[in-house]
This record gives C-alpha cells, structure tokens and sequence, in this order.
C-alpha cells in the first residue's frame, strides 16, 4: 500500500507538471499506469481518475485565476456543455462499456487522428487559421457536450479532447488550457459522484479506488500548478507541438495495447 501510495504521488506530480500548460489535467495519461502498473480493476478505473482530476484541478486553476487566464465567456460554455454530458457517458461505461478491449480501442481511434491532426497544423499551417469568433457559441456546447459524454466514459474529464480540437481550429493554447482544465475540474466532480452513486446499485468494481486517486491527486495538484505557471514561459508553436505529441504518444499506447 506504502509503495502504491508513493508511486501513485510521484506519477501524478510528473504528468500534471507536463500537461498542464496545455490544458491536460494527465488524468488521460494515468488511465494505462493504473491498469498496468496499480493493477485498478475496471470500470473502477474510470472514477479513480476522475477523482484524481478534482484533486489536482485545483492548483492548475488557481494560478491559472491568478494570471487573469479565467477571464471571458469560453469556460462557461465548456462546463455548461460537459457537465450532462459526463453523467451520460459515466452511466455509458457502467453499464454498456465494462470491457478493457473496447475502452482501449475507442481512445485510441480518437486521439491518434486528433494529435497527428495538431501536430500537422503546427508544422505546416495553413495561411488562414480561424479566429475565436468564427466558433459560434452552440457549436462550443455541442462539442463539450460530446466530448463529456466521452470524458465519462474514459474518466478524463474531457480536456484531453477539448484542448486538441479547440487548438487545432486556431484558438490560442494560452486561453484554450484554462477553459479545459476548468471545464475537466468541473466534469469530473460530477463524473465522480455519478458513479459513487452507480456503485451502490450496481455489481463489480465500480467505486472508485480512494487511496490511489487521492495520492495521485496530491501529486497532481503539485504539478498542475508548477505546469500553469510555467506556460507562459512558453511559445504558442511548442505547446501546440507537445499538445499533438501528447495526444498522438497516447493514442499509439492504446492502439499498441489493443492489438497485442
């Protein structure tokens, strides 16, 4: 249990301190070190993340609020749009995804294409790239309502997905990272309680593995906010390079995983 404990500390503490200045709380990144590593059954698996994001959401996003980075309508609308969308997707994965086969296979089919996607933009952008006007303000609800149904499936909160898309269409990393990350704090508070619920009537591991999650989100909420604050140190062109790196390293992880 100690070395759980620790480990769990550690590996929360370095991924956060990696994704969170584009928007990832690294709860996406945990998923496959808790199924091979803690050995977390599943779907218990899925709340243990969730409950990872509501402990380390807060550091990123405070030091986030603390730069002014909070500021405009964008967080507002991912939150309205995620939040239903997470309980749908929490009730999803309990009862018609169980299966570790098809949960590996759908991130994979969703992240491979959206990091390659980014990472091509980046290196070779095109000569117009849309502005923050140019999303109307139901499109953004419709998006974060899909992608919370996702982040309740997987147990990551919808940022992972939020960030790649929102960037790829040309808005800036340093207001899309704050949107999604309050948006994945937000989603992942009610993603956790859903399927505290759904535990007391339904069979198997659905609970979420308390110990694990919350020593993981200690770690995180260390890490979330050194990422937060060393964001702006950072040029738009790479963060949008480890944004798609990310997504593309984790989505070939998953595919690899699947057809082994």
């Amino acid at each position: 249990m100690d070395w759980t404990v620790a480990g769990g500390l550690v590996a929360g503490l370095l991924i956060a301190t990696v994704t969170a200045p584009v928007g990832v709380s690294g709860a996406v990144f945990l998923l496959p070190i808790q199924l091979s590593v803690f050995g977390v059954p599943n779907p218990s698996v899925t709340p243990t993340n969730l409950l990872f994001n509501v402990a380390a959401g807060p550091g990123a996003l405070w030091r986030y609020r603390h730069d002014g980075a909070l500021r405009g309508g964008l967080a507002r609308r991912l939150v309205l749009g995620t939040l239903p969308g997470v309980v749908l997707g929490a009730a999803l994965r309990v009862f018609a995804l169980p299966g570790p086969g098809v949960f590996r296979l759908l991130i994979a089919a969703l992240l491979l294409p959206l990091g390659l996607w980014l990472c091509l933009r980046t290196l070779a952008p095109s000569r117009h790239r849309p502005s923050a006007s140019e999303l109307p303000p139901r499109t953004l609800t419709g998006l974060a309502l899909a992608v919370g149904v996702v982040g309740g499936i997987y147990g990551i909160g919808g940022g992972s997905l939020l960030g790649p898309i929102l960037v790829g269409r040309g808005l800036p990393v340093a207001r899309v990272a704050p949107a999604a990350l309050a948006a994945t704090f937000a989603t992942s508070l009610a993603g956790a309680a859903t399927y505290a619920l759904l535990s007391l009537v339904s069979p198997g591991d659905v609970a979420p593995d308390w110990c694990l999650g919350l020593a993981c989100g200690i770690g995180g909420l260390i890490g979330g906010y050194l990422g937060a604050r060393l964001q702006p140190r950072l040029p738009e062109r790479a963060l949008r390079l480890l944004l798609g790196t990310l997504a593309t390293a984790l989505g070939t992880l998953y595919a690899a995983q699947t057809l082994s």
